[in-house]
């Protein structure tokens, strides 16, 4: 497993996509995404986001970020607007996940969702 401070330093570096990973029928991950869930083993997380973004009006909620928060070994993810209105929220009873937190965006881009990190927006 990547140490935290050399993940994050590695996370900083991406900042845009020339290439999407196709998650799913309608959720992409950008470059960095994939590069985190990748990395450190979490796909969970972005299927996680994945599915609480089908129940997202995309054409009210364009934006979202993920938000996740550990501690010691369990978490709690929220999904906002952007605007700190909270569309869902779930717990995470254990996880290995390396950071104490993390911030995702999904945007959509008309016919899919694009996850990201903050550094790639």
């Amino acid at each position: 497993m990547v140490e935290e401070n050399e993940l994050l330093a590695t996370l900083k570096q991406f900042t845009g996509s020339e290439q999407f990973a196709r998650l799913t029928r309608t959720v992409v991950l950008t470059e960095g995404a994939r590069y985190l869930a990748e990395t450190v083993e979490c796909f969970w997380l972005f299927d996680l986001y994945a599915s609480h973004l089908s129940g997202v009006d995309c054409n009210k909620d364009w934006f979202t970020c993920l938000k996740l928060t550990r501690t010691n070994r369990s978490a709690s993810v929220s999904i906002e607007d952007g605007n700190d209105r909270v569309l869902a929220k779930q717990n995470i009873e254990y996880t290995d996940f390396p950071l104490p937190a993390i911030t995702l965006y999904g945007c959509w881009a008309g016919e899919f969702w694009v996850l990201m990190l903050t550094s790639e927006y």
